[in-house]
């Protein structure tokens, strides 16, 4: 058997192939340095999630916008994927309030627009950039009604958590009934077949009142600053 000899225009081709991954790394590269730069300054923030198919006038939208609304006059920055949905009632509620609103966009086929609420937008090509940017600056996350893209949030920041690849911090997740099957689920296969630590389930909340959120929020930094630790800055520098 022997190698295949590539033609030169194979060759061209798989230099070009190579020179377009060098120019997409300092693409990826760009988005971080902006996104860092635009955001240091917004801390304390929390990053919010949920559907972006519920329409205003839905309980859920309410929901979204009355908590960020009240986290946002606590002095937090509230950050959304920055499109429709419980990300536009998150955007709003902070925009409303007397801290930044904060939109991370992200470009997609379709479903996402800008939603006009967003004190400070930046848009993503990547969808790994902006998960980190999500991650970087919360001091909590807060869950609401979502489907498979509130899911993987949920499921990453949990596992960042527990690996200690972030900060424990609070994780709430806001509407008991539509979370109730999810969490039985944890309890009876991921619990039950010692697939996680019981432990591991202590790591979320359930808060159903907005005003219980925030102050669960500040519970938690009750005896600590809403700034990362130094051990903490260390960690979020290998995310």
């Amino acid at each position: 058997m022997s190698d295949k000899i590539p033609k030169p225009s194979d060759t061209m081709s798989h230099s070009a192939f190579t020179a377009a991954e060098a120019w997409h790394l300092f693409g990826i590269m760009s988005e971080f340095v902006e996104a860092t730069e635009r955001l240091s300054q917004i801390r304390p923030a929390v990053s919010v999630f949920g559907s972006s198919r519920i329409a205003a006038g839905h309980s859920y939208y309410a929901l979204a916008e009355r908590i960020s609304q009240m986290l946002s006059d606590a002095g937090f920055s509230v950050i959304s994927g920055g499109g429709p949905g419980i990300m536009e009632a998150a955007n709003r509620g902070a925009h409303s309030g007397r801290s930044p609103s904060v939109g991370l966009n992200i470009e997609l086929p379709r479903e996402q627009f800008g939603n006009s609420y967003q004190d400070i937008a930046l848009t993503f090509r990547h969808f790994f950039a902006r998960k980190v940017m999500f991650v970087k600056f919360a001091s909590a996350y807060v869950f609401l009604p979502g489907a498979f893209g509130t899911l993987n949030e949920l499921s990453e920041v949990l596992n960042l958590i527990q690996t200690g690849k972030s900060a424990r911090i609070p994780v709430i997740l806001v509407h008991e009934p539509f979370w109730r099957g999810l969490l039985a689920w944890f309890r009876d296969r991921l619990v039950g077949e010692k697939l996680i630590d019981a432990r591991s389930l202590d790591l979320i909340q359930v808060i159903d009142d907005p005003q219980a959120v925030v102050d669960a929020i500040f519970k938690h930094y009750e005896h600590r600053s809403f700034n990362p630790l130094p051990t903490e800055r260390e960690t979020l520098l290998k995310l």
